[in-house]
């Protein structure tokens, strides 16, 4: 098969893996890749020299196209680009933030970017920024949300409407019956994220693991929305941000309740009490822990199976 977004990357299947932070090392991008979908560094949990260190291991273990995601708030982002760029990375996705602020300079350099949205507004200003392609990520994610809560299957047919370049879904999206499903509605693939947390290669504690193919219906929670929105599983720090919120704090006590390294104590260092469990909704359909490229194998032909075997509406 081949697609918009298989043509754009280089890849065999629209399978994007999601660049979460403290989870997404260069052993999960290079097993996503070799598995034919795309692999994606996450810079958002790595200082600088890490991050170089992470391009070349994964260049070292896969021949095959991967890239970078940088979310743009983090203070280092400067430097961090510059990597990217004398790395040869030939992929980034950018995320929380302007879009205009470094879309140009990478794109000069012979880089393909995609930007991360959560609405047709931030979609269009991605457009024209010259981003090759949009994430379109509702309001079921984990991670970095939008304040807009509009659900994933609400929001693709509205960017897709409001944009011309390739339209990538996320949120929500964990087999391949949800990327059908998505793709019915316009997408040209799909970024999972949560789905590969639940990964052996994932470089994130085996205890947050165990914890996300533990979590059920309604045992994620988007909050902090005052800072930026995240979900998180619900834990003692969640029901601190949820007290602190609810007796009116404001940002700065947020900000401080917060702290710094919360979520590398959560999700890196396996603190499940404590630490920032980011997650998306999606965590109650997964039912184990896999390789990445069993993930890749499964998702790709539940696709297929449902592209030839149809729903029987009789």
């Amino acid at each position: 098969m081949r697609n918009k977004i298989a043509q754009l990357f280089g890849i065999d299947y629209p399978i994007i893996q999601a660049g979460m932070v403290w989870a997404s090392g260069w052993k999960l991008a290079s097993a996503v890749s070799n598995a034919g979908g795309l692999g994606l560094i996450g810079a958002g949990s790595m200082y600088p020299d890490v991050l170089r260190e992470h391009i070349r291991q994964c260049r070292a273990a896969t021949g095959r196209p991967f890239g970078v995601n940088i979310p743009l708030l983090y203070p280092d982002i400067a430097e961090l680009i510059e990597i990217v760029v004398r790395e040869g990375v030939r992929i980034v996705f950018t995320s929380a933030g302007n879009p205009r602020t470094w879309t140009a300079h990478l794109k000069e350099r012979g880089i393909t970017v995609v930007h991360v949205v959560s609405s047709s507004a931030f979609a269009r200003k991605a457009e024209q920024a010259g981003c090759d392609a949009v994430v379109a990520e509702g309001f079921e994610a984990g991670g970095h949300n939008g304040r807009e809560e509009t659900t994933t299957f609400c929001l693709i047919p509205q960017v897709c409407a409001s944009v011309s370049i390739p339209v990538i879904a996320a949120g929500g999206i964990a087999t391949g019956r949800g990327m059908l499903a998505a793709m019915v509605l316009g997408a040209s693939g799909v970024q999972m994220g949560s789905r590969f947390v639940a990964s052996d290669e994932a470089s994130s504690h085996i205890d947050f693991k165990k914890a996300v193919v533990a979590a059920g219906e309604g045992d994620t929670f988007l909050t902090l929305k005052q800072l930026t929105p995240v979900r998180l599983l619900s834990n003692e720090f969640f029901q601190q941000v949820r007290r602190a919120e609810a007796q009116g704090a404001g940002p700065e006590v947020l900000q401080a309740l917060l702290g710094r390294g919360r979520a590398k104590k959560g999700m890196f260092e396996g603190d499940l009490r404590e630490g920032e469990l980011e997650i998306g909704q999606v965590a109650a359909q997964l039912q184990e822990i896999l390789p990445a490229g069993e993930i890749v194998r499964r998702v790709w032909e539940e696709f297929r199976e449902g592209l030839e075997n149809p729903v029987d509406f009789s």
